[in-house]
């Protein structure tokens, strides 16, 4: 009885926002029906969270996974995008109304959206990429994590190793503690290769406040790039605004979340990858398989090879590239720990200097 009070309450407030949206003149996307309709096999969904899976970065890396898990094992998946927060409750309930065996969230931003949808529906697996809730994690939920600092470490020493001006970027999209493990990796990553190389790099930095807006970040970089000869962005779909100001001035740009080589392959020095798909490949099978992975977190890095850098980096000479190994065996190692929050940035300096 419970259960279906929250759920009638539920619809009633998100009927009256969608009213709302609907006299604003805001669209949400629509999927058709028949394609959530229950054909037998292990079904999983996921939604995005504003990005769309084209975004040659984050998003699209899951749906890659999604689509790679699907011809291992025959389960069905598909995909909604969310062009925006108000498109996310709707959608979210259309795998649960399919009655999908798992359902992805992809993104931090869908933290209360999957909380809330697993306690109405408490028969569904939920699982969310780059968030944990930690010790409130609720039993049907499972967070996926990633050290991105590690890739960002690695990345950041190749810049240091790599510039000329000894002034290097970093343009993130939306301060929070996802985009900090980047910042702060990024940041460590030049100060070690700089003292390895005895000399001092500066990194600047900025943020656009979006994820999704390109022209910004070409804007940003256009003018970051009158001192800095390397910019790495964490930015998402916006982050090809400044592959693409590294192409018109002739610089480097460093990606983020998949190879973006392809790109402007002159002008990708490299890529800082997390590989979200293969995580979602991972769970979603231990979850098709019997396991029961609600109430838990899982982190992945470079030991998991869900983190790390192209094994193509045509831009990076040999020796570079030998000296990049050793830094990411130290990693595996833990000989070096990567900071990804300020606090643990600065402990790290105060080690290294």
């Amino acid at each position: 009885m419970k259960k279906i009070i929250s759920k009638l309450s539920f619809f009633i407030v998100l009927g009256a926002c969608l009213a709302l949206l609907g006299y604003m003149g805001v669209k949400t996307f629509n999927y058709a029906s028949a394609d959530l309709e229950d054909d037998g096999r292990f079904f999983t969904g996921m939604i995005t969270d504003g990005g769309g899976i084209n975004d040659q970065s984050f998003q699209e890396s899951a749906w890659k996974g999604m689509k790679e898990f699907s011809a291992n094992t025959g389960a069905k998946v598909k995909y909604i995008e969310c062009p925006q927060a108000s498109d996310f409750f709707i959608n979210i309930d259309k795998f649960a109304d399919a009655k999908a065996d798992l359902v992805w969230g992809i993104g931090y931003k869908l933290a209360d959206v999957i909380e809330h949808a697993a306690k109405i529906n408490p028969e569904i697996n939920y699982a969310i990429a780059d968030y944990s809730f930690g010790e409130n994690t609720l039993d049907n939920v499972t967070g996926v994590v990633f050290r991105s600092e590690e890739s960002s470490f690695l990345v950041g020493y190749i810049a240091a190793l790599t510039t000329k001006k000894n002034t290097v970027g970093f343009v993130g999209g939306i301060k929070g503690m996802v985009i900090d493990q980047f910042e702060y990796g990024y940041r460590a990553g030049v100060a070690y290769g700089a003292k390895q190389l005895g000399k001092n790099i500066t990194v600047k930095v900025q943020y656009a406040e979006s994820f999704t807006d390109a022209a910004k970040c070409k804007a940003i970089a256009i003018k970051m790039f009158d001192d800095c000869d390397i910019i790495f962005h964490a930015a998402g779909g916006g982050g090809t605004g400044i592959i693409e100001a590294a192409k018109e001035t002739g610089k480097y740009a460093i990606g983020a979340d998949m190879d973006q080589s392809k790109l402007a392959p002159k002008n990708v020095l490299t890529s800082a990858i997390k590989d979200v798909g293969k995580a979602i490949n991972i769970v979603s099978s231990r979850v098709m398989n019997g396991e029961n992975l609600g109430g838990q977190s899982f982190s992945y890095g470079i030991k998991e090879g869900c983190v790390g850098i192209p094994d193509d980096n045509p831009n990076i000479p040999e020796a570079v590239m030998k000296k990049v190994e050793k830094i990411k065996n130290k990693i595996c190692n833990d000989e070096i720990i990567p900071p990804g929050t300020s606090e643990k940035y600065e402990d790290f300096m105060k080690r290294l200097a």
